[in-house]
């Protein structure tokens, strides 16, 4: 391992503002310990900034973009109490010095959480940035208020789970009996699911192992699995990272219902509620509905490479055919 692993690893165990995306732990589950790594400014006494990457060769191409079931990635800045002119300033700074470490890559993509406002050293640098959205619902207040905070309609959804619908919310079943209900997503829209089965499990292993994660299915009187949400957390947000629902089911609220409890359980961990921001139209009015603030994220791309933007390209056109 090379040094600024090494220092990283330490900085994770020691940072509790790093979120769970960028934590190595996560990294070597999703990336591969050996397809990922760090740039890092130190001063005198600490580690000033960092940034993870990820290291990968496509068709003969250096490519850097997020791990599967990664939300974000991007930098990490130490906070420091200072004047506003003086945190833009020091930002600036170690931003440009991360810049510098990062090796050459024929394309690179990250989306960035959303704490992280300032791009303008990488747009020097010839990057460019997509704003997207999240909705983040804060954790802070008690049951009722975020009870009432949700859209009539969703209330109204999981009152018909819980009443007629006889559902219950088990949280003590495995990622095997949740996998299912995830590749319905997929197989509704004749689509493979985008990662393995065995990158699910290995990284719900090492969720499992320190207690970062929890598993909410919606079951009848019957037996039958409607719903269900995988929920992660870190000590200051929870992240709605997966879902699925059986299509046999879909208007039995049971969704609806496992994210309520899925908010729930969250207020006793954590602070936030991140719903991971979906651009899709139907995804995004569900989550909003849950009464979370729209919160802009960006998207940092860079691709020097003109093969790799011919590519990108076919690409993008082929999906854009395939959605309409």
């Amino acid at each position: 391992m090379n040094g600024n692993k090494e220092k990283y690893k330490k900085l994770c165990t020691e940072e509790p503002s790093i979120p769970i995306f960028s934590q190595d732990w996560w990294l070597d589950a999703t990336a591969g310990s050996h397809n990922w790594d760090v740039a890092l400014v130190e001063n005198r006494d600490n580690i000033a900034a960092c940034m993870p990457y990820v290291t990968n060769k496509r068709a003969g191409l250096k490519i850097s973009t997020v791990p599967p079931l990664t939300y974000c990635l991007g930098p990490w800045l130490r906070p420091v109490p200072a004047k506003q002119v003086n945190c833009i300033s020091r930002q600036k700074d170690v931003m440009e010095k991360l810049i510098e470490q990062l090796p050459a890559f024929d394309h690179f993509k990250q989306q960035w959480h959303y704490s992280q406002t300032n791009w303008l050293p990488f747009y020097w640098r010839g990057f460019e940035q997509t704003t997207q959205y999240t909705y983040v619902l804060s954790l802070q207040s008690d049951a009722k208020s975020t009870w009432q905070g949700l859209h009539e309609s969703t209330r109204r959804e999981i009152r018909k789970a819980m009443g007629r619908g006889g559902l219950c919310v088990r949280d003590d079943l495995s990622v095997d009996e949740f996998l299912p209900l995830h590749q319905k997503v997929y197989e509704r829209q004749n689509l493979p699911m985008p990662y393995s089965e065995d990158v699910v499990k290995m990284l719900d292993e090492a969720c499992a192992r320190r207690n970062r994660r929890k598993i909410f299915i919606a079951e009848d009187q019957h037996g039958a699995r409607h719903a269900g949400v995988y929920l992660i957390w870190d000590d200051t947000s929870a992240y709605y990272l997966m879902g699925g629902s059986d299509p046999e089911w879909r208007n039995s609220g049971a969704m609806s219902l496992c994210m309520w409890e899925a908010i729930k359980f969250a207020s006793t961990m954590t602070l936030r509620f991140d719903f991971c921001g979906s651009m899709i139209k139907s995804i995004e009015r569900f989550v909003q509905a849950f009464g979370g603030l729209q919160t802009p994220y960006f998207a940092v791309s860079k691709t020097p490479s003109k093969l790799a933007a011919s590519i990108l390209f076919i690409r993008s056109l082929a999906n854009s055919h395939a959605t309409r």
